[in-house]
């Protein structure tokens, strides 16, 4: 190992386990509830609305989700739904805040290739609680030197994580799914970024274009291309 020490940070949620496939096939569930109401796509555009107007109070995670589809249901049901409608509601954020980790395929044999040569952290945003839990039950726990669990990830978030763990820039390369919160916050800081796309994006995740970065940008089809990209990563800002 040189010197140098390179740090990698990854995202947690489809990237290392699988999350959005949860929260597609609860929202099956919730168009089926209101169809009687309205059509699947008033119901989604509405659902996103409200999770948008609510994220500053709520943050990211199922309990939000949970609170922006009651209040939804009740704004296109014109107060109309019932409490045994809602009570579903509730069972449905429940099932979705025990649902088991799930990790990506790949994932547990590229960190153990990876973690003894490299400081490895997490970082998230989402609830605490339930990123805890998904992390303790992933079993990976003991692969990463730390764990960030943060209420947005953008450049101010990324610039105390490396203040607190002593990390500069240029030695930092952070995997993740989704280009505006593990990509482009990084890149604009001088860091690195890896981009392992998941098959479904979360509609507030996504950007059209990725800020010119050679050298420091990668994109990869699988986790699993990750060890040989960390190996030329180093050998050019070596």
């Amino acid at each position: 190992m040189s010197e140098r020490e390179y740090v990698i940070g990854f995202d947690a949620d489809d990237t290392l386990w699988h999350n959005e496939t949860i929260f597609e096939n609860v929202h099956v569930r919730f168009r089926a509830l209101l169809a009687r109401y309205h059509d699947a796509a008033t119901v989604d555009r509405t659902q996103f609305a409200t999770e948008m107007r609510n994220l500053e109070l709520y943050g990211y995670g199922v309990k939000g989700f949970t609170l922006s589809a009651i209040e939804t249901a009740i704004q296109l049901t014109e107060g109309k739904i019932s409490a045994e409608e809602i009570r579903q509601l509730l069972e449905l954020g429940r099932e979705m805040l025990a649902h088991p980790v799930e990790l990506l395929d790949g994932v547990a044999e590229t960190l153990e290739v990876l973690a003894p040569a490299h400081r490895l952290l997490v970082i998230t945003k989402g609830d605490l609680r339930d990123q805890e839990r998904k992390l303790r039950k992933s079993g990976l726990a003991e692969r990463f030197r730390h764990v960030e669990i943060v209420s947005e990830k953008d450049e101010r978030t990324y610039a105390g994580i490396f203040r607190r763990h002593g990390i500069a820039a240029e030695n930092f390369l952070m995997v993740g799914n989704s280009l505006k919160s593990d990509i482009v916050p990084v890149l604009a800081l001088g860091g690195s970024g890896a981009h392992v796309p998941y098959h479904i994006t979360w509609e507030h995740e996504r950007v059209e274009n990725v800020p010119a970065a050679a050298g420091r940008f990668f994109e990869l089809k699988s986790v699993r291309e990750l060890p040989s990209v960390v190996a030329a990563w180093t050998r050019v800002t070596g």
